[in-house]
């Protein structure tokens, strides 16, 4: 194994791991704090043990959902409401402790740049001199000022966790966009695609839900109908289950999907491909399928989800060996999970890339003028339409480099689009970033 990589992703994770310890002491602490004041033993006792049998059920909860096996050491029935506390208290508690913290932080910045002079003391007693300098307060409004700030901070979060879970998460829409494709024949100008992608069923996601969004799909009317990976989300989840609702998507041209990085944790590729082909759909590996439309065709190819990476550590070149499934005679379109095979792709010489993976950050914040996402850690590409110069080498880019198109592209440009998706992962929320089924139409650059 790559010693340098083993150290980074140990680096990384111990990270995480201390800040949601540091985190969960926070919140205890304060707990600790605001029931030392209540004038009944019997209800501190009752907060304080309520808090750590919380705790107990998370840990559980974590320890269920990372066994490889099929027991549950929770109950069924229970395990859904108690995944759907967890991951909401993690996501607000973390957030909450990092937002009071940065208001400590700029405080204590505030005092650095700011120091205040204390008033003259007429007397010489030592112990009355340091007694009047401890009760010596430079500005109460400014305390006052923090103190709001941080108990702002600290719940802010848990309100927007709350409003991202019940409200902005269930709010699915249809995102209609026209892409201009190079190559692309007039007889093919117009064709619809609808793309699904990151449905997650799980306890987060029910079947009602995935209902709920085939149906929007259907109602788009779409020629062509595309899955781009994650039907679930961890090995507990049902893949039957989740193709039972995607067999109702309607589609003149057909029903085809790609796999993502879950069915791989959890060991579903083949299971996902047989039940596709059994519901009549198709589940593109490394295959292609010729799409006959209006006189005219097109090549689709589709791939699992594309790793850049060995567990060694060791980078991987995406998209290896698919090159032969790509047709010059005729305009390609690519399913795969992974938006970070684009690079490769527009190299290759495909037109069009279809992805998710990135559920657009789930959360999603604009900071003057600038948006914030989880997913620029992971990727450049984090949602919507992108381009880039077609049978071109790939350019390296440096980090946090924009992505330019290049005036110079002879051949045109090689475009990727990129699904929110409609589940979620970890915490069941979304904010700034909502479930997204996309209505695509090609048109002739």
């Amino acid at each position: 194994m790559n010693l340098g990589w083993f150290l980074l992703r140990t680096l990384i994770g111990t990270g995480i791991l201390t800040v949601l310890f540091l985190s969960q002491r926070f919140w205890y602490r304060a707990l600790w704090r605001v029931t030392s004041n209540w004038g009944r033993v019997w209800a501190r006792v009752v907060a304080r043990m309520l808090y750590l049998a919380g705790l107990v059920l998370i840990i559980l909860t974590i320890a269920d959902g990372m066994r490889q096996d099929h027991g549950r050491l929770l109950p069924g029935g229970a395990h859904q409401p108690i995944t759907t506390f967890v991951g909401l208290w993690f996501a607000s508690a973390l957030a909450g402790y990092l937002c009071v913290k940065a208001v400590h932080g700029i405080e204590w910045a505030w005092h650095k740049l700011h120091r205040p002079t204390a008033p003259p003391l007429r007397t010489q007693n030592l112990p009355e001199r340091a007694a009047a300098l401890r009760d010596f307060v430079p500005d109460p409004s400014r305390r006052t000022f923090f103190r709001t700030a941080s108990v702002v901070a600290g719940a802010a979060p848990f309100l927007g966790v709350m409003y991202g879970y019940a409200a902005e998460r269930l709010r699915y829409e249809v995102r209609r966009v026209e892409i201009p494709l190079t190559n692309l024949p007039v007889e093919l100008d117009g064709l619809e695609i609808v793309q699904l992608s990151d449905i997650h069923l799980s306890s987060y996601m029910t079947r009602e839900s995935v209902r709920r969004a085939v149906d929007m799909a259907n109602d788009v009317g779409a020629d062509l109908a595309v899955v781009t990976g994650d039907l679930i989300t961890g090995v507990h989840d049902s893949v039957a289950e989740c193709v039972d609702e995607i067999r109702h998507l309607h589609a003149p041209l057909g029903v085809y999907g790609c796999n993502g990085n879950h069915e791989i944790y959890a060991r579903a590729e083949d299971l996902a491909a047989r039940l596709f082909q059994q519901a009549g759909m198709r589940m593109l590996r490394r295959e292609n399928a010729i799409i006959d439309w209006n006189g005219a065709q097109l090549n689709l190819i589709g791939v699992d989800y594309q790793r850049e990476r060995m567990p060694s550590g060791r980078k991987m070149q995406t998209l290896a060996n698919v090159e032969p499934l790509v047709r010059r005679d005729m305009p390609n379109i690519l399913l795969s999970h992974n938006p970070n095979s684009f690079n490769r792709a527009a190299e290759m010489g495909i037109e069009l890339q279809l992805a998710g993976h990135t559920h657009g950050g789930q959360v999603q914040v604009e900071i003057l003028d600038v948006s914030l996402s989880p997913a620029a850690f992971i990727t450049d590409y984090i949602a919507g339409l992108y381009h880039r110069p077609l049978l071109m080498p790939n350019q390296p880019k440096r980090m946090g480099e924009t992505i330019k198109l290049m005036p110079n592209a002879p051949n045109g440009l090689s475009a990727l689009y990129v699904n929110r998706g409609i589940g979620t992962v970890g915490a069941p929320v979304r904010l700034g970033a909502p479930p997204e089924i996309t209505h695509i139409v090609l048109r002739s650059a």
